[in-house]
């Protein structure tokens, strides 16, 4: 039987698009600890579904209604796929994690602890002390990954996580999210393309089809082998 925990996210009658719409009609409802893959091909509407959902981006139609404890903002945690800080500030892994956490009220201790446990928590602990623009790829996107998660959040949208890494590398990424799931209750939201990495972690799948969103069943792409 699948267990939901509470409604985090909830879209009404939602249009997604910069001026012309690309999405219509949108009905998604994210509860906590689930894994959500969100499939589609490049230009699809993904990146501006999540950016509509989050409120960087001005709905055309409908509406978002969040829980309570994201109305702050303080418990939302965004990836995008591209980070133009993540190479180009001279500041090392550490520094770039702790970066996220400065807007937080927070004890000094408070913040080295948890930017140390995020970091460890993404397996990034021995390259605490390098420079983020010297990391391979997947390292960057791990850290990015790890900013997020120092902030404890209970939505985590991560935008193409494993684009353009290799597939032992892919699995090995979203094996670690899937524990952080599991450890946290954290809801995440992966945009992707990987229809391999869905089948092994997805608890829930939503595909975008023409101008409509579909949520569907994950054994529908060969999954789920995790528990929901």
């Amino acid at each position: 039987m699948t267990t939901r925990g509470e409604v985090l996210l909830q879209t009404h009658g939602l249009a997604v698009g910069r001026r012309v719409p690309l999405l219509r009609d949108v009905a998604w409802e994210l509860h906590s600890g689930q894994c959500w893959f969100l499939l589609g091909p490049n230009g699809a509407g993904k990146s501006t579904l999540l950016l509509t959902a989050l409120g960087l981006l001005p709905p055309l139609a409908g509406s978002v209604s969040l829980h309570e404890s994201l109305w702050s903002r303080r418990s939302l945690g965004f990836v995008p796929q591209q980070d133009a800080s993540a190479v180009t500030l001279p500041i090392t892994v550490a520094e770039f994690v702790a970066l996220g956490l400065c807007d937080l009220p927070m004890s000094k201790a408070e913040l080295h602890e948890r930017r140390d446990r995020a970091i460890a928590a993404m397996g990034m602990a021995l390259a605490s002390s390098q420079k983020v623009a010297e990391l391979s790829l997947g390292q960057r996107r791990r850290t990015l990954v790890a900013r997020a998660m120092a902030r404890q959040p209970r939505l985590l949208v991560i935008d193409e996580p494993t684009a353009n890494l290799d597939p032992e590398t892919s699995m090995r990424f979203a094996a670690d999210l899937d524990r952080l799931r599991r450890e946290t209750g954290v809801c995440i939201v992966h945009a992707a393309h990987d229809l391999l990495l869905a089948s092994q972690f997805a608890t829930h799948v939503a595909r975008i089809v023409g101008d409509r969103l579909e949520v569907v069943e994950p054994a529908a792409i060969g999954g789920p082998t995790v528990p929901r």
